[in-house]
């Protein structure tokens, strides 16, 4: 099914950083048990909005019309929910009620909706606001095509709110990322946000597999990189990060 509605010209004649994006909303949100047990985890409300809905509101702030959201956990639900909601976007559905691809096989399926390169993926579990400058807009702005196939919005393991991580990723001063070494800290946490080449797909089997395996050859290749976030960053995983969330949003 898709779900499409004219896009509304904004007054603002600045072009949109990113042309498109694509939203990460079919996992089974096993770790929000009980909350997810009659709703899907993007659906889950912090600060009075679901998850999903807060990422659509950093789309817009951004001036991205397009998006794609693949669905397979409650995907009625989601569904429902975006026809309430896409307000002036333009959101076309992926359908991975068959089969559920994890998070690389399914950008990989929704390839052929996405008409931008580079474009934009956003999980819909992490909860981010702006700093002095707009995520999305700083990612673009620091996009080289010329020596990059993903660059990954990274936040300081110190100011990962809510994650109990060790965090993800080493970065060198040129951006360029690299992995955590086992039983070792790494001082950034990937954010759920990144900027991606559609480059990083060729030659890619369809199927289920998770984007770790398109990240490792970015890394191996020399072309990952990372840009740190200015903002607040929330990883909302669990029933319990809910609470802590929305204390930490009141007080700043």
């Amino acid at each position: 099914m898709t779900i499409r509605k004219p896009l509304v010209l904004r007054p603002n004649p600045t072009k949109p950083p990113v042309g498109a994006a694509m939203i990460l909303a079919a996992g089974l949100g096993k770790r929000m048990r009980p909350l997810t047990a009659t709703r899907p985890k993007p659906l889950v409300e912090v600060a009075g909005q679901s998850l999903l809905d807060h990422v659509l509101d950093r789309l817009r702030a951004a001036g991205i019309g397009n998006v794609v959201v693949n669905v397979h956990y409650l995907a009625d639900a989601l569904e429902a929910h975006l026809k309430r909601k896409a307000g002036d976007l333009n959101v076309a559905i992926s359908d991975e009620r068959g089969k559920l691809l994890e998070t690389g096989g399914g950008v990989l399926k929704a390839l052929p909706m996405i008409d931008a390169d580079p474009f934009l993926i956003a999980n819909s579990d992490n909860l981010w606001v702006d700093g002095p400058v707009d995520a999305i807009r700083l990612l673009a702005d620091r996009w080289d095509d010329a020596t990059m196939d993903a660059l990954l919005l990274l936040v300081p393991l110190a100011r990962a709110n809510c994650h109990s991580g060790q965090g993800d990723f080493h970065m060198g001063p040129d951006g360029v990322i690299a992995r955590r070494k086992p039983a070792k800290v790494a001082p950034f946490v990937y954010t759920g946000v990144q900027l991606v080449s559609k480059r990083l797909f060729e030659g890619v089997e369809e199927g289920n597999f998770s984007f770790n395996l398109l990240w490792n050859r970015a890394i191996a290749a020399g072309r990952a990189y990372g840009v740190v976030h200015q903002g607040l960053w929330f990883d909302v995983g669990s029933p319990p990060s809910i609470g802590k969330t929305e204390e930490l949003l009141g007080r700043n």
